[in-house]
């Protein structure tokens, strides 16, 4: 389907230059001089690499369309991850760079969503937030401020974010797993 290039919006897949992109940011401009055109910061889904591209209204992409199916995450090994199709139980390995900084958030028997172009694996998206279990947290500095002080701690999976100053160690919170924050403390 091809869409004009002020029309791209963010997370849209788009096919440019040959390979599958993703819009990550875009800025409208409408300079004084010269047509307006939408700068967009585009990550390719294939290779890793960014890029910003201006388009024009005038030029089209095409917008890809990427199959989702849902599998089930089963274990890690290496630098390797092994899924598994939840319809006929096929088992898949993935490279952890696929997942980015997401991989340290999986769990075992985690359900998780792969998006596929031509059958093969582009991306796979983890559920916005997880439960984990704090395993070092740092002691409350006497007067610091109690509105907004926020103290680092680390969950079992190593991974470090900030919480607030009532959350100690062995607390299980709810962590969103793309903006790696606190979220709030699990039921």
């Amino acid at each position: 389907m091809k869409i004009s290039g002020v029309d791209i919006r963010p997370g849209n897949i788009i096919e440019y230059e040959g390979g599958i992109w993703r819009a990550v940011k875009i800025q409208h401009t409408q300079p004084g001089k010269g047509g307006a055109y939408m700068q967009v910061e585009m990550k390719n889904l294939i290779d890793g690499r960014k890029t910003n591209v201006r388009f024009r209204s005038a030029e089209t992409v095409e917008r890809v369309r990427l199959d989702t199916k849902d599998f089930q995450f089963l274990f890690a090994e290496g630098d390797t991850l092994t899924f598994m199709d939840k319809d006929n139980y096929e088992q898949i390995t993935l490279d952890k760079g696929v997942l980015g900084d997401a991989a340290e958030f999986l769990q075992d028997g985690m359900d998780v969503v792969m998006e596929l172009h031509d059958e093969r694996p582009i991306s796979v998206q983890l559920p916005d937030t997880i439960e984990a279990t704090i395993v070092e947290a740092d002691a409350v500095v006497k007067g610091q401020t109690a509105s907004s002080s926020y103290k680092p701690a680390i969950l079992d999976n190593g991974v470090r974010v900030m919480v607030p100053p009532h959350i100690t160690s062995g607390t299980r919170i709810v962590v969103d797993v793309y903006e790696r924050e606190y979220v709030k403390r699990a039921d």
